[in-house]
């Protein structure tokens, strides 16, 4: 028998299609995996910021969950917008009860826009409960600055932060770098276990359709990882990949404010696994 790789994103609903569960089901999409979903948060949003959240019902997420993975072998899943700590509670004894071989954890608290996504109360439960069961965390600088309650300023301070962030019992950080200045976009790869600081850099793209890129990343990282692949090489993939997706989506107008990416920039060709082996 033969079966697609099947990825749970765990996250926001965005109406605008462009980040959240959208942007995450496109991503693993497109790298080949088969997305299913759990929606934590319904946003009313666009291109130019979030107008409302609703928080989905508890009992629904957990829910929502449950259906999918007593029904899919799922490799792996990725979580992202958690807005309540009752949501953390409830991600964290699904993971304790289904224990999935990966778990990336996106820390959204910050929509491009620059709204807020989380209550403080989750912040600090998700630190303490989710950080420790997750394979690695992928906070941008904003995100890491609160977390830490300090800001990162530079590529050494990013390495600083990243072993950090590790102390909260995350098998490895990756912060991204992307709102620093300069012509480059840098991310920085702690593995804990290794004791060993990875360094990815591409060019920056100056454009104003960066909607969604870190909900992509996480993604392309929980799809690498489903087919296989190590964390230092999952997140080589995915930065290839949102990278590409940024580059072909620059010039694109869609919405009057922050655009996404182009997710599809490549046609893909669907990877099928062998179950046997």
């Amino acid at each position: 028998m033969k079966t697609y790789p099947v990825v749970l994103t765990i996250a926001g609903s965005d109406s605008g299609g462009g980040a959240g569960i959208q942007a995450d089901i496109k991503t693993m999409s497109a790298l080949g995996a088969f997305a299913t979903s759990a929606i934590t948060a319904i946003t009313v949003q666009n291109t130019l910021g979030v107008k409302a959240i609703h928080t989905v019902p508890f009992d629904i997420l957990e829910a929502q969950i449950d259906a999918v993975m007593s029904d899919f072998e799922v490799k792996a899943i990725k979580i992202g917008m958690i807005n309540q700590p009752e949501v953390v509670s409830i991600i964290v004894n699904a993971i304790l009860k289904y224990k999935p071989p990966h778990v990336v954890v996106d820390p959204v608290m910050i929509a491009t826009s620059g709204d807020i996504l989380i209550h403080n109360f989750a912040i600090e439960k998700m630190k303490n409960e989710l950080f420790p069961l997750a394979e690695i965390i992928t906070p941008n600088l904003n995100e890491a600055a609160i977390l830490l309650g300090y800001m990162i300023h530079d590529i050494e301070e990013m390495r600083s932060a990243a072993k950090a962030l590790a102390s909260s019992g995350s098998k490895s950080v990756l912060i991204k770098g992307g709102h620093l200045s300069g012509e480059e976009m840098t991310d920085i790869l702690w593995m804990a276990d290794e004791q060993k600081i990875y360094t990815y850099s591409a060019k920056k793209t100056h454009t104003k359709n960066l909607h969604g890129t870190g909900c992509s990343l996480s993604s392309a990282i929980a799809a690498s990882l489903a087919f296989g692949e190590t964390i230092p090489q999952a997140v080589n993939l995915a930065k290839e990949y949102i990278t590409k997706a940024i580059e072909s989506g620059k010039d694109i107008e869609i919405g009057h404010g922050n655009g996404p990416v182009n997710h599809f920039f490549d046609p893909v060709k669907l990877k099928i696994i062998n179950t046997n082996q």
